[in-house]
Parts: C-alpha cells; sequence; structure tokens
C-alpha cells in the first residue's frame, strides 16, 4: 500500500475513532470497546483490511504501552495514593498471582484434555490475562467522572499501573517454560527454580533502575529550564524511555523502571508549566490508546473466534464472578477498616483491555504451540470484560454507595500558575459579600489572598481596590504566602 493512502486510511479511521468517542459516552460505552470494534470492522473479516504482522503489531503495541504508562505515572499523586499505597501493591502482586494459580488452574479443567493445552500454557494464558488494563481503567474512570469514597480512584489507578509489569514478566517466564521441553516431560525442576530467580532479578533491577533514573531526573528538571513546555515535555518523555531501555538491558523490567520514574518526576520535580505538560502527555496518550486498539481490533479474526466462543465465555464468566473476587478478598484480608462494598466494587473492577491482547502476541511472536488458540481466547474475554465491566462501572457504584456528586471545579479561565506560588481558586460573589460595601476593598481579603481577574457578563477585568462588584460577579483568586 501506498504511503499517501496509508496516511488517508489511518486519518479516516482516527476521524471516525474521535467520534465514536462521543457516541460512546453518551451510551455509557467504554471508547476502547469501542476503538477495538471500530478494527474489527475494517478488519479482513469486516470490510476486508488485511493485517496480520503480529511482529510489528507487538513492537507497536510495546511502544503505546510505555507511553500509556509513563503518563499513568506523571499523574499518580502519592499525596493521594499514600493513605491507599499498601492496598493497591498488595492488589498488583499478591493478586495478580492468586489471579493467575485460579484462572489458570480453570482453564485445564475446562481446555487441557479437550484441546491438548500443556499445564504451562493453560497459566500462561492466565498470567497474559492476569492484571488489569492500566489504559482501560484509567480512561473509563475519568471519561465516567466517577468520583469514589474510600480512596477508591487512586488505589485502583496504583493498582492498575503497577500490575501490568508483573503480568507482562510472569507471561514471558511461562513462556520460557512451556518451551523448555525439560518442563514439558516434568523434570523441569531446574527451570522452574530459575524462573523464580528470573522473576525476582526482573522486579528487584526494575525498582532500581526506575528510583534511580527518577531521581536522577528530578536533579536535572530542577536545574535545566526550557522556553515553553514542549521541550520539557520531550525530555520527559525521552527519559521515560531510557528508564525502560537501561531496565532491559540490565534484565529487569522495563515497565516496571519507567513507571516508578514516572512517579518520582511527577511528584517530586518542580515542573514549570506542569498542567501543560500533562495535557501534552494526555493528548499523546489518547493517540496511543486509539492506535493500539484499532490496530488489535484488526489482528481480530471474527471468524476463526467462533468455534471457542464458549469456553472463552466460561473463563471471562469465571474470572469477574469467581478468580478477581477471591483475589481481591484475600489481598485486601489485612485491611479491616476497609469496607465490604469497596471490597466488591474492587472485584468489580477487573477491566481488561489493550494490555491483555498485547501480553497475548508474545507466545504468537515466539511460535509456541496453541498460541493461536491463546490469541483468540483473550481478545473473548477481553471483549466480554469490556463490555460487561466497563459499562456497568458507575451503576454499580451507585447501587454500593461509592461514588458522589463532585463540587465544581474551579473556574481559572484557562489561567496556569507554578505551583509553588500558592493555589488558585474562584468565588461567585453573593449578596452577603457586599453586605459591608460594594468595593473590592470592602471585601477586607485575609493577607496572602490576591484577586487576579474579574468576570462579568463574558468580559475579563483588571481587579482594584476601588472596583464596584455586583453579585454574580467570578473572582480568580489566588493564596498563598505574603509579606505583609
Amino acid at each position: 500500500m501506498l504511503s499517501e493512502n496509508l496516511l488517508l486510511l489511518c486519518s479516516i479511521l482516527v476521524f471516525i475513532a474521535v467520534f465514536v468517542t462521543k457516541v460512546g459516552s453518551r451510551f455509557g460505552v467504554p471508547s476502547l470497546f469501542l476503538f477495538l470494534i471500530l478494527g474489527m470492522i475494517v478488519g479482513v473479516d469486516g470490510m476486508g483490511l488485511h493485517f496480520a504482522s503480529y511482529e510489528n503489531a507487538e513492537s507497536i503495541g510495546h511502544f503505546a504501552m510505555t507511553i500509556i504508562l509513563f503518563t499513568a505515572g506523571l499523574e499518580t499523586s502519592m499525596a493521594e495514593t499514600r493513605p491507599v499505597f499498601r492496598h493497591g501493591i498488595l492488589l498488583s502482586t499478591l493478586g495478580v498471582l492468586l489471579m493467575v494459580l485460579l484462572t489458570g488452574s480453570f482453564i485445564f479443567l475446562i481446555l487441557g484434555k479437550l484441546e491438548g493445552v500443556s499445564v504451562i500454557g493453560c497459566f500462561l494464558l492466565a498470567a497474559v490475562m492476569g492484571s488489569t488494563d492500566s489504559a482501560s481503567v484509567f480512561s473509563v474512570l475519568r471519561s465516567k467522572r466517577l468520583h469514589l469514597r474510600e480512596n477508591l480512584a487512586p488505589m485502583l489507578e496504583l493498582e492498575s499501573g503497577s500490575n501490568d509489569p508483573i503480568a507482562y514478566t510472569l507471561t514471558i517466564i511461562l513462556a520460557q517454560l512451556a518451551s523448555t521441553p525439560e518442563v514439558l516431560s516434568g523434570n523441569g525442576g531446574h527451570a522452574i527454580l530459575s524462573a523464580a530467580g528470573l522473576f525476582l532479578l526482573q522486579m528487584a533491577v526494575g525498582v532500581a533502575v526506575g528510583v534511580a533514573v527518577g531521581h536522577g531526573a528530578k536533579w536535572v528538571l530542577d536545574h535545566v529550564r526550557f522556553p515553553g513546555f514542549a521541550l520539557t515535555s520531550i525530555l520527559i518523555l525521552s527519559i521515560g524511555f531510557f528508564a525502560n531501555g537501561l531496565a532491559s538491558v540490565l534484565h529487569g523490567n522495563g515497565l516496571l523502571a519507567l513507571y516508578i520514574a514516572a512517579i518520582i518526576i511527577g511528584n517530586k520535580a518542580r515542573l514549570q508549566q506542569r498542567k501543560d505538560i500533562l495535557n501534552f502527555f494526555d493528548g499523546l496518550t489518547w493517540l496511543m490508546q486509539l492506535l493500539m486498539f484499532l490496530m488489535l481490533g484488526l489482528l481480530a479474526r471474527p471468524t476463526q473466534m467462533l468455534p471457542i466462543l464458549l469456553p472463552a465465555l466460561l473463563i471471562g464468566l469465571f474470572m469477574v464472578f469467581f478468580a478477581r473476587p477471591a483475589s481481591v478478598l484475600v489481598s485486601l484480608l489485612p485491611f479491616r477498616k476497609m469496607s465490604l462494598r469497596a471490597k466488591l466494587f474492587t472485584s468489580w473492577v477487573g477491566l481488561k483491555g489493550a494490555g491483555p491482547i498485547l501480553f497475548a502476541l508474545y507466545p504468537v511472536v515466539k511460535g509456541l504451540e496453541g498460541s493461536d488458540l491463546m490469541f483468540n481466547l483473550v481478545f473473548l474475554v477481553t471483549f466480554f470484560s469490556l463490555l460487561v465491566q466497563g459499562t456497568s462501572l458507575s451503576t454499580v457504584a451507585r447501587w454500593l454507595n461509592l461514588s458522589y456528586d463532585e463540587d465544581p471545579k474551579a473556574e481559572t479561565f484557562g489561567m496556569d500558575i507554578p505551583e509553588e506560588m500558592g493555589l488558585m481558586r474562584d468565588h461567585i460573589v453573593a449578596a452577603e459579600d457586599l453586605m459591608n460595601g460594594s468595593t473590592l476593598r470592602d471585601l477586607h481579603l485575609p493577607h496572602g489572598i490576591r484577586v487576579m481577574m474579574v468576570r462579568r457578563d463574558g468580559r475579563f477585568l483588571v481587579p482594584h481596590g476601588s472596583m464596584q462588584l455586583r453579585e454574580g460577579d467570578h473572582l480568580v483568586i489566588i493564596m498563598g504566602e505574603s509579606d505583609d
């Protein structure tokens, strides 16, 4: 296909996908689910667009995943996450291991003898689907504007960001074991011990590299200033790629390293124009999610999936209604102050997405026996999860009385200030504000509080002490330190 034709096709798909997002939000359907369907519609079993390069798909998908995880780390607030840090880490480690054990055992019961799939292959399939997908969780929680009680939102975002590296490492290790003859013959004790050691090495190196690169990046960003935010954003992105690559070279987990580095940068570095930088990464992440889901939809072959629809449905039901709840309830046992309804909602937020489908490409690229079957099963289970769980999150949150309406955000008219200067808030002038006089001076604002701008009838006014205020005026207020 000529490059100009390819660009034309891509632009049309992206154009449609962006408008599909608008339709999906109106009916409560996750945008990522619609991206996946759009890819299937234009694919080989739909409109006939043929795309079957699993190697290229894995490379593109891994690149997109690094950006999605890096953005998630930058946007993670440690101040909000700290009270639920242990909850999230236990869910992303012990929870994933329990999920893999339970799901792998179930898969072997229904598929092992029927399809000739090995025991290791069953647990490999479970590992591929062992995590909640970060792209799906972030997208659904934020697009639906779910405001959750009991610090659930930061806990769920921490879990989904940190369990992808765990699941991916398990996928790589089990794929290696599945291709080891000694393990398949039942004499692979030494190989299994080596795999356990490799898992610990991957985690340790990933954490160490992430911490080192994150603090090094903080020093650089604190001492180097660029005009505007574009070059700073590109520098930060390159740091994420560096953390990923360095950890991989040292036989560590690159995804874990870049995620930790991003958290340190986002919470400790003194970033000028932070809002613009985060907006840059947010737009880039949406593009990567769109690209990844469209591409994975193109890889799907619905005609090949029909024969395995029943086992895929059984696996999906087992994961949603047993494996995920059991792993969550066991992982959160130490936290007795956390309500049962919060634990039940956490169980329901077990969304699958592009991550599991991307991880399922690894066995295909490695040429493992039964990898095509594995990819189709993962695709169907992901489809089921997005359809059932993704569309019902807000409903379940209301049923469990865990969601609430957030106070309206401050109207700052597009203005942004460095965090160290103070907090920006807005205030609507009420009748009681004018009881002691109608001028700005008559408000007698406390020290450290200044009015920066006044909006009245769609016009912006520069404030001064003798300005006559009216009921309904919008004041932009900055609260910071004062020297008077």
